[in-house]
């Protein structure tokens, strides 16, 4: 030890650093004592008065996207905004005074519906609230949350309205707040709306269709933010951050969605028709490009009101005879050399007439086994199903069940079912329990039977897949933050749906045959081959009598090499009521144009070295506009930005200058009122017109020359805008 080290003097000092240290420990443990038992109930009731709570933070809700990518349903901010007149102080009662009138010229640019006088009585109905009260007392309540507009406003609004005069200042001084709300938004407006599914907005829960069946995905995680008030002011601490919903990729095309929907609302309209049903499935994958459900309303309008296309259960009528050929092909080493009498068109049938659609021109006489198809012999298919099972019905069923269209699909919309086809039982004595002699063939045709048209579709799009089944898919995947997180993969229902391969071949020649020289003739095109089959079957109400006629069409295209396979259903009352007449032809429209879309041409080729004009260019979407200018090497400016596959496209008008075309962004119109759509072509028109939930009617054709609802007019439900169209 050193000998500076003095521990005489030293170590004294130390034992009094160690007892007042000890004092100290001893006279806080006893103030805690103190604190906890006598002044307990005192700083109980400060704690009190200290609230703390746990509020609930909202995660933002996932996207539905179409199989590119495109934005089919979003969550966007809206915003309700609010006064606090008890805010501030008396420099801004002086200041509310000087800026008053021109916060209210503002407010009436931006909602024109409104008078800057009617938003100054408004303000100060609120303002007077705090003054004078209901009894001569100030108002803590009404005047502290006085709404400012009586709708929700966009982001882009609520910008606009917090830079006016006096709301520029900072919250708790001007006291100008509002409320924040998620909004679900769908850019193409009631495009595929049944599938993509809607919400209660008021509850924030999802409603129907794939918002509801992948709400959990899509919701997310709601986050907690305790709130402790600290000298009048709440500060909020997160204990649990909210996590975002993820996005779910669909297998829609949003260009076949259309195609289908304008396809089958026009024959609708036509026919008068009361229900349109049309599905197209890619063949390989399953995957839904499109699904169509339309009722005509009260008011005369189609629109989605259920997903009939899944859980309709109706009997199916001729389109089901092809099952009931392929069941017998395949059990009987896939013979088509049967010939069959159909005698005049009608014939008895264990005591019941069965009729073909010609029997007053006397029926088809005898004919083959592929003829019966072509030309939906109501008699050639029940004698040959009737002759061939009618001591073993239940092997007639079993190969039905085998072909797969029985099965349960796994649908993930509420309200799928898988389709009904009963199996023959016996009791104990040999007796049929629920079968008839008439049960056979009539079911052979496609009666006493209930199959939706996803189960129908997914029949023929197995044919079409040389027999190998595959479940309809209408989610490929669910990202999150552009990372894959889960992938839905096509899913194969059954390997093959016949024992022998050479059934499928055989069946799918007498498609195409149906479609070439049979009843299918107006669903085929000039520019490929298609194959099918067509139905008509009564729809029987509980009292019996005709309520009206289920016209169908399923196939697929090109019969070739086949991509896609379809299925229209239309219900309508009273003839004339014909396949494919009807749901064939809509059929053919969605086939060409499916086919036309798919046609890969260089815009490039649109170019002529020889012409020194520009082209004519509607206003519109800027960007799509741009692409198609670059791409012929025609000059533009570029003074406006946007990104179309964010679901943000840029609105303006083209001009022309020293060679150059000049894309100008127009004014924004708020969501409730009517835009400026003069000088544009049809589709961006409807499109800008309906997104907001206005019907709109065309005629002519070129560019937009008159609206009936001036721009700037307030939206009102159910209001139709005329548009007509000029060259």
């Amino acid at each position: 030890m050193s000998s500076k080290f003095d521990r005489k003097k030293i170590i004294p000092r130390y034992k009094i650093i160690g007892y007042v240290m000890v004092i100290l420990g001893l006279l806080i443990v006893g103030k805690a004592l103190y604190i906890a038992t006598v002044k307990r109930d005192y700083w109980m009731q400060v704690a009190d008065r200290l609230k703390r709570d746990s509020v609930d933070v909202k995660p933002v809700r996932g996207n539905i996207l179409s199989c590119d990518g495109r934005l089919m349903a979003s969550s966007l901010p809206e915003f309700k905004l609010y006064m606090d007149f008890q805010a501030g102080d008396e420099t801004t009662d002086s200041l509310w005074n000087d800026k008053v009138d021109s916060l209210c010229a503002g407010l009436h640019e931006i909602f024109p519906e409104k008078s800057a006088a009617e938003f100054k009585k408004h303000l100060e109905e609120g303002r007077e609230k705090i003054v004078k009260g209901h009894d001569g007392r100030p108002d803590t309540k009404g005047s502290r949350h006085w709404p400012v507009w009586k709708h929700r406003v966009s982001y882009d609004t609520y910008t606009e309205v917090k830079h006016l005069p006096y709301f520029n200042l900072p919250k708790y001084k001007s006291g100008f707040h509002w409320e924040e709300f998620n909004s679900r938004q769908r850019p193409f407006g009631s495009l595929a709306q049944r599938t993509v599914g809607d919400m209660f907005g008021a509850k924030d829960t999802a409603r129907c269709g794939l918002e509801l069946s992948f709400d959990t995905i899509l919701r997310g995680k709601t986050g907690i933010v305790q709130r402790k008030k600290v000298m009048n002011k709440y500060l909020s601490i997160t204990e649990r951050p909210p996590i975002d919903g993820a996005d779910i990729v669909t297998t829609i095309d949003v260009n076949m969605q259309d195609l289908a929907e304008r396809s089958v609302i026009d024959e609708l309209k036509l026919i008068n028709g009361n229900v349109g049903v049309a599905i197209v499935m890619e063949v390989k994958t399953g995957d839904i490009k499109a699904i169509v459900n339309m009722t005509k309303c009260e008011d005369g309008v189609y629109r989605e009101v259920k997903n009939n296309a899944v859980s309709d259960l109706l009997e199916p009528g001729s389109v089901f005879k092809t099952a009931s050929i392929l069941v017998y092909l395949d059990d009987h080493q896939c013979d088509t050399n049967l010939w069959v009498d159909t005698y005049g068109g009608v014939m008895d049938m264990h005591g019941a007439k069965m009729r073909d659609h010609n029997w007053r021109r006397g029926g088809y006489g005898r004919i083959s086994l592929p003829r019966t198809l072509e030309v939906s012999s109501n008699i050639g298919v029940s004698r040959i199903i009737d002759e061939h099972y009618n001591k073993y019905p239940e092997k007639y069923v079993e190969g039905l069940y085998r072909t797969g269209i029985h099965d349960d699909l796994h649908i993930p919309l509420v309200g799928s079912t898988p389709a009904k086809i009963r199996m023959p039982k016996k009791n104990e004595r040999g007796q049929w329990l629920n079968w008839s002699k008439t049960a056979l063939p009539w079911m052979s045709i496609g009666y006493e039977t209930q199959v939706p048209p996803i189960s129908t579709l997914t029949f023929y799009n197995a044919i079409a897949n040389n027999g190998k089944m595959m479940r309809p898919r209408f989610v490929k995947q669910v990202v999150k933050d552009g990372q894959v997180i889960m992938e839905f993969p096509p899913v194969v229902q059954r390997e093959k749906i016949c024992k022998n391969p050479e059934t499928i071949k055989t069946m799918q020649t007498i498609l195409t045959h149906v479609v070439s020289q049979g009843l299918g003739r107006k669903a085929g095109s000039k520019s490929f081959k298609v194959a099918g089959k067509t139905g008509t079957a009564q729809i029987w109400n509980r009292f019996g009598n005709t309520a009206a006629y289920l016209l169908s069409f399923a196939g697929f295209f090109p019969a070739d090499s086949p991509r896609y396979s379809c299925i229209v259903c239309i219900q309508k009352s009273g003839l004339p009521a014909s396949g494919g007449g009807m749901s064939g032809v809509v059929f053919h429209h969605i086939a060409e144009g499916i086919m036309a879309q798919d046609v890969k041409l260089s815009v490039a080729d649109a170019r002529d070295s020889l012409s020194v004009m520009l082209p004519d260019v509607k206003n519109g979407n800027l960007l799509a506009a741009d692409y198609v200018l670059s791409h012929l090497g025609i000059k533009t400016n570029s003074t406006w930005s946007g990104s179309y596959t964010n679901g943000n496209p840029i609105w303006g008008e083209a001009s022309f200058k020293n060679n150059t075309v000049q894309l100008a962004q127009s004014p924004t119109y708020a969501k409730n009122l009517i835009p400026n759509v003069l000088g544009m072509g049809a589709r961006d028109a409807v499109y800008m017109l309906e997104s907001r939930g206005v019907s709109v009617r065309i005629s002519g054709r070129g560019k937009v020359v008159t609206q009936s609802l001036p721009a700037g007019h307030e939206i009102k439900k159910g209001e139709i805008c005329n548009l007509k169209l000029d060259i």
